[in-house]
């Protein structure tokens, strides 16, 4: 039988899960321009349209609420249903999950590249975090999704990031990108550079310094440090299909395109002389 509050932070995690209307961002990219682009171990990033997702978006003050490793059809003996296009992912309200690429067709999304891993490193990631699936969250830690109902929390800037580590720590886990953090951590890759000894000289650069220590010390990273991070590179789907400017058909507009369709004829003619 659940803890009244596991049911409570259930019941919470459902309703900071669901998207909010009229807050979709839609892909730049094909999906079948993204299905082909993607390798294993890439890193995607999605623009949720969650409340939580929405509350990480500001926090971060990044496009980026959430993470998925991409590990394409390593998983295929556990899970063929799933196809050859596999995600894993830690879901606040699921805890780490497997799921096809197919459910984030049509959203805005980035493919973030670790370079040059060995194949046998590639399998390490992905085996870490496929050793991950089916962990779950305590829910009883209602505290550590309440602080999501505000979409802006209303605190200074440099202490957002720090808002993500309030509570137990259990929820927040779920919902951030440790889990894929500590699967490259695990063959030794960086996400976010180490500082030069000259640099901690620098007055203003202490604080922020401080701050990328905390992260890497308590694995509190979000999905914009690999947006950031020195040693990924972004994929772009349709440069990387081959995309070629001058093979593109624009459109030929009229001077009577340029007008309103309710304008009358003497408010287009002065917009035209304008």
């Amino acid at each position: 039988m659940f803890h009244p509050l596991h049911r409570l932070g259930r019941a919470l995690a459902r309703y900071l899960s669901k998207p909010r209307v009229g807050d979709m961002h839609f892909g730049t990219s094909r999906y079948d321009m993204l299905e082909a682009s993607l390798q294993p171990a890439d890193v995607l990033l999605v623009d949720g349209s969650s409340r939580i997702g929405t509350a990480i978006k500001y926090v971060t003050q990044s496009s980026w609420s959430h993470a998925a490793l991409y590990v394409g059809d390593a998983l295929h003996d556990r899970f063929p249903a799933l196809g050859a296009h596999v995600l894993i992912e830690a879901d606040v309200v699921e805890g780490v999950r497997a799921l096809p690429l197919e459910a984030y067709r049509g959203a805005h999304t980035r493919i973030c590249r670790p370079v040059g891993l060995h194949a046998g490193e590639i399998e390490q990631v992905i085996e870490h975090a496929a050793r991950r699936l089916g962990q779950l969250y305590d829910m009883r830690n209602v505290i550590d999704l309440m602080r999501y109902l505000l979409p802006t929390p209303p605190v200074p800037g440099r202490w957002r990031r720090r808002l993500l580590a309030l509570g137990s720590g259990e929820p927040t886990r779920a919902i951030c990108s440790s889990l894929i953090a500590a699967a490259f951590q695990s063959v030794r890759y960086p996400i976010l550079p180490m500082l030069e000894r000259d640099y901690r000289q620098l007055r203003g650069a202490q604080r922020a310094r401080r701050e990328i220590l905390h992260i890497r010390s308590s694995r509190l990273f979000t999905p914009r440090d690999f947006d950031i991070s020195p040693y990924f590179r972004i994929i772009k789907p349709m440069i990387e299909r081959g995309f070629n400017p001058h093979h593109l058909n624009w459109a030929t507009l009229t001077p009577d395109d340029l007008v309103p369709a309710d304008a009358s004829p003497s408010t287009g003619s002065a917009q035209a002389s304008g």
